[in-house]
């Protein structure tokens, strides 16, 4: 007998798309679904350990991920909500030992492509069927690299399907291949992706609540064209005067200088800042005495530096987007400084943005930015497909959902500050005894974007585990335990807190062991 649950699971799929049938397809007849707006192009078993992505030969640590695979029925479709949309979708259900549940993925950057494997704290279609859920992910409606917009120019309705449609759409059909192949929905439903992927949780927290019952969004882009405006005066600050420009090579020097100021501020010196707002550093400090060295900057570096520490502003001198905070600064080669100028992600994003989303014009040029028009501007046009910044989520709240969200202190592409922002925006709209009951933060020091760094930065299976025991269990998650590891051996551990608590020292035994440290309001 179905629970209640099931009953209206059941009920919302017959409404929206097709009834359950009262016993399962077999996978192969799964191509003759019949779904709204939708082409099931293949629906095919995949025997245990022989599944191989398209594209180039995976590295060896997906490989043997993907050798490691249970069989499952692959089905592979295309969803057409507008008449410009094309959103390739891939639905990933165990021949057997289904769990019950449903993980969906999602993607970084520009998105483009399936999320096949890899995983890490966020989930990927490989990494949900190997912990025996139904997993999807989709392309977001456009073929192309993770830094490559060229796609949304003169397709608004893909822009559109790329900031929050797609992942709505295959939400929903996932859950009706689910139906169809088992006879029967998912008990619990739930979505885990970092970056892009955590903007793309925010979204379907604040637009389509009763897609999932559990998100995880880690350093979410939520505030996608404010994030624009903050890279593209970064590039401004770096790269019109040449001189201002600093190399990858002088990145150890600026962390080092970072460290020795302020790594022990929080009692401990472990090569990890944990909370860098108490750091107070000064760019200064490193301006060349004599000959230019990589051991410091010149006056122009000094004066650029200070400005990627700092938030960008408007002329009023409103904060549009928060600045990247010291520590780990090695960790900024791709990022910002990129291999020479016009090479870094930053670079990237903020010209192909521009040039394809918001003005429709590839031979735009960042020395054309103004902070007050071009901000107003990609607000006007973008904000309300791509910005995923609604506080009000009392929708989620209502039908029981719960939040995760989490974000590296030391992240060289997405301000961690954001995400703080965007959390105490939600605590200021609906109360804090609320925001509690289904919401939480977690920040990681030392840890860069979504992953890597010098902190515990490997967490993905015990906040999985967490968030689903909030679920099910109604037991909120307090400490999560993350691990650090070199060449794949754990040397580290420590407890991530629920903000605005902090990781306290007890005072002896191993400061690498987790164990030996205490959640505590600062």
């Amino acid at each position: 007998m179905m629970s209640k649950a099931k009953d209206f699971i059941r009920l919302a799929s017959c409404a929206a798309l097709l009834c359950f049938p009262a016993a399962a397809a077999t996978c192969d007849s799964l191509t003759s679904l019949k779904l709204t707006n939708t082409s099931i192009t293949s629906a095919e078993l995949v025997a245990a350990g022989t599944f191989v992505p398209p594209g180039p030969a995976p590295s060896p640590a997906t490989a043997a991920m993907l050798k490691s695979l249970p069989a499952f029925c692959r089905v592979q479709g295309v969803i057409a909500p507008s008449s410009d949309s094309h959103i390739e979708f891939e639905v990933w259900l165990p021949a057997t030992g289904w769990n019950g549940k449903y993980m969906g993925a999602g993607n970084g950057g520009f998105a483009g492509s399936i999320s096949y494997a890899g995983g890490g704290n966020a989930a990927s279609l490989a990494s949900g069927l190997q912990d025996g859920y139904v997993s999807s992910s989709t392309d977001t409606g456009h073929k192309g690299g993770g830094t490559d917009a060229q796609w949304a120019m003169g397709h608004p309705e893909k822009i559109v399907d790329y900031g929050y449609r797609a992942i709505h759409e295959t939400a929903e059909k996932s859950k009706a291949i689910i139906g169809a192949f088992y006879g029967e929905g998912p008990q619990y439903s739930y979505f885990s992706s970092c970056s892009n992927g955590g903007r793309e949780a925010l979204m379907e927290a604040q637009r389509f609540p009763a897609d999932y019952d559990g998100l995880i969004a880690g350093a979410p882009a939520a505030a996608d064209t404010q994030i624009g405006a903050k890279f593209s005066l970064d590039i401004l600050a770096t790269e019109v005067d040449p001189a201002s420009y600093i190399p990858k090579a002088k990145l150890p020097a600026i962390d080092a200088a970072t460290l020795a100021a302020c790594d022990a501020l929080d009692g401990l010196k472990d090569g990890v800042i944990d909370d860098p707002r108490k750091c107070h550093f000064d760019p200064a400090t490193l301006l060349c005495k004599g000959d230019e060295t990589d051991a410091c900057l010149t006056q122009p570096q000094v004066a650029a530096l200070k400005k990627i520490y700092g938030a960008a502003k408007n002329s009023k001198g409103e904060q549009l987007y928060p600045g990247f905070p010291p520590g780990a600064e090695t960790g900024w080669a791709a990022w910002i400084t990129g291999d020479g100028p016009g090479k870094s992600l930053q670079y990237a994003f903020a010209t192909q943005s521009s040039a394809y989303m918001l003005f429709n014009d590839p031979s735009w040029d960042f020395r054309k930015f103004n902070i007050d028009r071009d901000s107003k501007i990609a607000q006007d046009t973008l904000g309300e497909r791509l910005n995923a910044t609604n506080p009000d989520l009392k929708s989620f709240e209502s039908r029981g959902g719960k939040l995760i969200l989490y974000h590296g202190w030391s992240d060289p592409a997405l301000s961690p500050l954001a995400t703080i922002d965007y959390f105490q925006s939600v605590i200021a709209k609906m109360g804090a005894k609320d925001v509690a009951s289904f919401t939480r933060l977690y920040m990681v020091p030392g840890m860069q974007h979504c992953a890597g760094g010098p902190g515990p930065n490997s967490f993905g299976e015990p906040m999985r585990v967490a968030l689903e025991q909030w679920v099910e269990q109604k037991k909120a998650p307090d400490a999560i335990v993350a691990s650090h590891a070199t060449r794949g051996n754990v040397d580290r551990t420590r407890p991530l807190c629920p903000y605005p608590q902090v990781a306290k020292y007890n005072g002896s035994g191993s400061i690498d062991d987790a164990a030996n440290f205490t959640c505590r309001v600062p």
